[in-house]
């Protein structure tokens, strides 16, 4: 039994594993944050002082990084926050399929072709004329817990 080998796969399904804890105390505006288990950046942060029955109170408005949507959340000062894991990851565009799914080509020489083109209309539309028109762009993926989204784009020049 001792000489066995176990192989297991690291899959995580509900991202919890991309976060990490901070102290609510020490999170500012600009930083990241997860409100009601979306990861978000803090556009408003404000603290109460402490009141008759206990801690200060931090309250957090933040900005859901895939969705935009508006979040809040009162937490104590004292407690720990999950706090996400967001990278940004720079591709080459390769393609745009009919279906509205971009073809990227990483610095390693890897594919991706999971990823859909971004909701914001604007930076669709700068998407598609940029490849119809025959230019090099290169595309900025942002990840946080287990999601990922085209964040920028960026014209490098003609192919």
């Amino acid at each position: 039994m001792a000489d066995e080998e176990h192989h297991f796969e690291h899959k995580a399904d509900s991202g919890a594993s991309k976060t990490f804890p901070q102290q609510a105390g020490t999170i500012r505006k600009n930083a990241f944050i997860v409100i009601k288990s979306r990861p978000c950046k803090v556009v408003e942060v404000s603290t109460s002082k402490t009141g008759k029955h206990g801690h200060a109170k931090c309250h957090f408005v933040g900005i859901d990084i895939f969705t935009g949507k508006k979040l809040e959340d009162i937490v104590p000062s004292s407690h720990n926050c999950d706090v996400p894991e967001v990278t940004r990851t720079d591709y080459t565009l390769l393609d745009i399929t009919d279906e509205g799914f971009v073809s990227l080509l990483s610095d390693k020489g890897d594919t991706m072709d999971h990823i859909r083109l971004p909701n914001d209309t604007a930076l669709a539309n700068q998407l598609k004329e940029g490849y119809s028109a025959g230019k090099e762009l290169m595309v900025t993926v942002m990840s946080a817990m287990g999601e990922e989204q085209i964040a920028a784009v960026k014209d490098v020049g003609p192919k």
